[in-house]
């Protein structure tokens, strides 16, 4: 059987996008990502939650921007941390997605001569 790990049903979570069996809309899960939760985090509070089911929806989010558009910085990447390289390292290859899924290189500030 092969999970669908973002659902949307009209008649659950009054038709907000949501993780395969838990409660959490992809929403709640892009504001705890946006006020600073980790995957380390958001795993240990919603011991429901998998990695993999974060990972798709963050993936969800990138690829229906216009319901998210205020989770998204200029660059196009989600705000907040994303998954680690250790922690996407579990993931299959297509779901690590920089600046999406894995968390966006932070800017030294420095530029190329």
């Amino acid at each position: 059987m092969t999970i669908k790990w973002v659902k949307v049903d009209s008649l659950v979570m009054r038709g907000e996008p949501f993780c395969y069996n838990t409660r959490l809309t992809v929403r709640q899960l892009l504001e705890l990502r946006r006020n600073g939760n980790g995957v380390a985090q958001l795993l240990r509070e919603q011991p429901e939650l998998r990695p993999v089911g974060i990972a798709h929806a963050y993936r969800y989010a990138s690829e229906h921007r216009e319901l998210y558009a205020g989770f998204f910085d200029r660059a196009g990447s989600l705000l907040g941390p994303g998954f680690t390289d250790d922690e996407a390292a579990i993931l299959p290859e297509e779901m690590r997605i920089p600046g999406i899924v894995i968390a966006a290189p932070k800017s030294t500030g420095r530029t190329r001569a």
